[in-house]
C-alpha cells in the first residue's frame, strides 16, 4: 500500500513507518493521527484516491495494530522491541539496512517538541540520527566496519532510552 500510493515525499517502507511510528510514541507530546497521517502519504495533498472503504479501513488497521504492538513493546516488555530494519543482499551478502528506520524516527520527532530533551540523551538521538539524516552519510563513509556495526548497535538502546525518558512524564 505505501508503495501503491506512495510519492517522492512519502513514507517508502514498513521500516520508515515503524520508525515514525516509534517516534511518535516516544515523544514528549501526544500527537494526534490527523497530524502525523498525511505524513504518511507526503502531505495531504499526496492522500491517496483509495480503490474502496473496505482498501482504506484495512490500511488502518494493519497500521492501528502496528503502532499498538510497538507501544506494548516499548510500555510493557523493552526487552522485546526491535525496530523493524530492513535487509539488503548484495552479491549473496545480507546487510541490515538502518537508514529507512532512522529516517522514519526522525520525521516522528520533528512532528513533536523535543527541545527539553536532557543533554545526557542527546546521544541516543544523535545515534538515531547518524543513520537517519543524509548530512551524515560522508561520516558514516569513515567509519570502521566494526565502528559501523556498533552504530547499528546503538539504535535499539536509544530508542529504548528515548522512549523511557518521555513515557516518566
Amino acid at each position: 500500500v505505501l508503495m501503491k500510493y506512495g510519492s517522492d515525499a512519502s513514507v517508502v517502507d514498513a521500516s520508515e513507518l515503524d520508525g515514525l511510528f516509534t517516534a511518535i510514541l516516544s515523544g514528549p507530546v501526544l500527537i494526534e493521527p490527523q497530524v502525523w497521517l498525511p505524513l504518511i502519504w507526503g502531505g495531504e495533498e499526496n492522500d491517496p484516491e483509495w480503490e474502496s472503504d473496505e482498501e482504506f479501513e484495512q490500511f488502518m488497521d494493519l497500521i492501528a495494530q502496528h503502532m499498538n504492538d510497538i507501544a506494548d513493546r516499548l510500555n510493557e516488555y523493552p526487552d522485546q522491541f526491535e525496530p523493524l530494519f530492513g535487509l539488503n543482499t548484495v552479491d549473496d551478502q545480507e546487510f541490515v539496512v538502518v537508514e529507512d528506520w532512522c529516517c522514519g524516527y526522525l520525521k516522528g520527532v520533528a512532528l513533536g517538541d523535543w527541545s527539553s530533551l536532557p543533554a545526557t540523551l542527546q546521544p541516543a538521538l544523535a545515534a538515531i540520527a547518524l543513520h537517519g539524516k543524509a548530512e551524515n552519510l560522508a561520516q558514516l563513509e569513515t567509519l570502521t566496519p566494526e565502528a559501523y556495526e556498533q552504530s547499528i548497535e546503538a539504535i535499539r538502546p536509544a530508542a529504548i532510552a528515548l522512549h523511557a525518558k518521555w513515557l516518566l512524564h
